[in-house]
C-alpha cells in the first residue's frame, strides 16, 4: 500500500503522529546533510515588547502584568502573535521544530496553519526589497512539529521567521546544514529602528488569518520596513488603564488604538479619553497615537463608536495636546463583502485591505 493510502486508513490522531514521525526522519536522518539544531531565544526574537522578566519566553507582557490586567488578557498575552526570528543565511534548506503551550490547534474559523503553525518569508533582494512567503509550516500535534524548508535562490540573505498566531509557543528551534551559520541581520536605520505598536482585538491579533504572515501587523511590518508589536488580545482590547500603563513602558515610534470593536458605546465614552491622556502624558508630543475606527462590511457614513473618538480627538487637539491622529476605516475591508470569514473577522483578502489602509495612515506620521 502506497505511504498515502496507507494514511487514510489510520485514525485522526494515528495520521498526525504517522506524518509527524515522517518529517522527523526527513530532517534528521540524511547522513550527508547533518543539522545542527539552535533554540531561538527572547533577544533574537523581533517583535518582544519585553524580553526580560517575562514568565515564559514568548510571552507578549511581562510577568507583573498578571496582577493588574485582567485574566483574559493575561492568558491571551501568552500566545506569540506578532513574534519573528528576524536572521540571514546563506544556507540551501531551513529546519523549523516548535512546540505549543496549547493542544487545540485550530479555531471553527480559523485553520492550524494560522492558529498553530509557522510562517517563513525571504527578502529577494537586498537591501530593502520586498518580502516572499517562502513556505508555512503545518502544525500535526502539540509538541516537536518539524517543517524543511527549501528556499529558493542561493547565496546569503534575510529571513523572517513568524511564530503562530492563536496559541503559545513553547520552543522554537532551527537548523541549518553543517557549515552554514545563522546570523544577526543588520540593524534598521535610526529613522526605522523603534516598533510600531498595535494595541486591539482579536482582528489585531490576527484573527482569522490563514497563516501568521498574513495577518495585517505583520504585513504592515512588511511594508513599513520596520518592526512592528502586536498587542491585541481576542476579545479583550477595552482600553482598561492597566494597559496603557503597559504600553508607557515602551519606546515605540507611533502607537495605534485598534479596540473598537470589543467595545460598548459607554466604555468609548468613559475609557478612550483617559487612556490617551495617560499616554501623552507619558510620551508628551514626542510619539504620534492613532485611534483607528472601527471597520466594517456595513459601511456606514461614520460609526457611532467612530464619531466619539473622532470627537475625542478633535477636543484634546483643541486643548493644545499634540500628536493624536484619527484613522477613517470605514472602508478598510472593501466594498465587495468579501473580506471577512464572517462578516468580522477578515479573511487574507481583508487582512491585506486592513495593512494597506494602515500603511497609508501611518507613513506621513512615521520618521523618513
Amino acid at each position: 500500500m502506497a505511504a498515502g493510502a496507507a494514511l487514510l486508513a489510520l485514525s485522526a490522531e494515528e495520521r498526525a503522529a504517522a506524518r509527524a514521525t515522517q518529517e522527523a526522519k526527513k530532517v534528521t536522518t540524511d547522513e550527508a546533510d547533518p543539522l545542527r539544531w539552535q533554540a531561538v531565544t527572547p533577544d533574537r526574537v523581533e517583535g518582544m515588547g519585553w524580553r526580560e522578566n517575562t514568565a515564559a519566553p514568548f510571552d507578549r507582557l511581562p510577568a507583573k502584568a498578571e496582577q493588574t490586567v485582567t485574566p483574559a488578557v493575561w492568558r491571551l498575552a501568552r500566545h506569540s502573535a506578532g513574534l519573528c526570528y528576524h536572521f540571514t543565511t546563506d544556507a540551501p534548506t531551513l529546519s523549523v521544530r516548535w512546540s505549543l503551550t496549547g493542544a487545540e490547534l485550530d479555531m471553527p474559523h480559523m485553520p492550524a496553519t494560522g492558529v498553530s503553525g509557522v510562517d517563513l518569508y525571504v527578502r529577494t533582494a537586498a537591501p530593502g526589497g520586498p518580502w516572499r512567503i517562502v513556505q508555512n509550516g503545518r502544525p500535526l500535534q502539540q509538541n516537536d512539529n518539524v517543517t524543511r524548508f527549501t528556499p529558493p535562490g542561493e547565496g546569503k540573505r534575510e529571513y523572517r521567521l513568524y511564530f503562530p498566531l492563536y496559541n503559545g509557543t513553547a520552543k522554537l528551534e532551527v537548523a541549518v546544514p553543517e557549515g552554514h551559520a545563522l546570523d544577526v541581520p543588520a540593524a534598521y536605520p535610526a529613522a526605522r529602528a523603534k516598533p510600531v505598536v498595535f494595541y486591539g482585538t482579536s482582528i489585531t491579533q490576527g484573527g482569522c488569518a490563514s497563516r501568521p504572515g498574513l495577518a495585517f501587523v505583520a504585513i504592515a511590518g512588511r511594508k513599513l520596513d520596520r518592526p512592528t508589536i502586536n498587542l491585541g488580545f481576542s476579545g479583550n482590547g477595552r482600553m482598561e488603564m492597566a494597559l496603557a500603563d503597559l504600553l508607557c513602558e515602551l519606546d515605540p515610534s507611533v502607537i495605534v488604538l485598534d479596540c473598537l470593536r470589543n467595545m460598548s458605546v459607554e466604555q468609548v465614552q468613559e475609557r478612550v479619553e483617559p487612556f490617551v491622556r495617560r499616554l501623552r502624558q507619558k510620551f508628551g508630543g514626542d510619539v504620534p497615537v492613532v485611534l483607528a475606527e472601527d471597520p466594517s462590511l456595513a459601511l456606514p457614513p461614520e460609526s457611532v463608536r467612530g464619531k466619539i473618538i473622532r470627537e475625542v480627538v478633535e477636543k484634546l487637539t483643541k486643548e493644545g495636546i499634540p500628536g493624536l491622529h484619527y484613522l477613517p476605516m470605514r472602508f478598510a475591508l472593501g466594498e465587495d463583502g468579501e473580506g471577512t470569514v464572517d462578516t468580522v473577522h477578515p479573511n487574507d483578502l481583508g487582512m491585506m485591505r486592513m495593512a494597506d489602509a494602515f500603511v497609508a495612515g501611518l507613513k506621513p506620521l512615521l520618521p523618513r
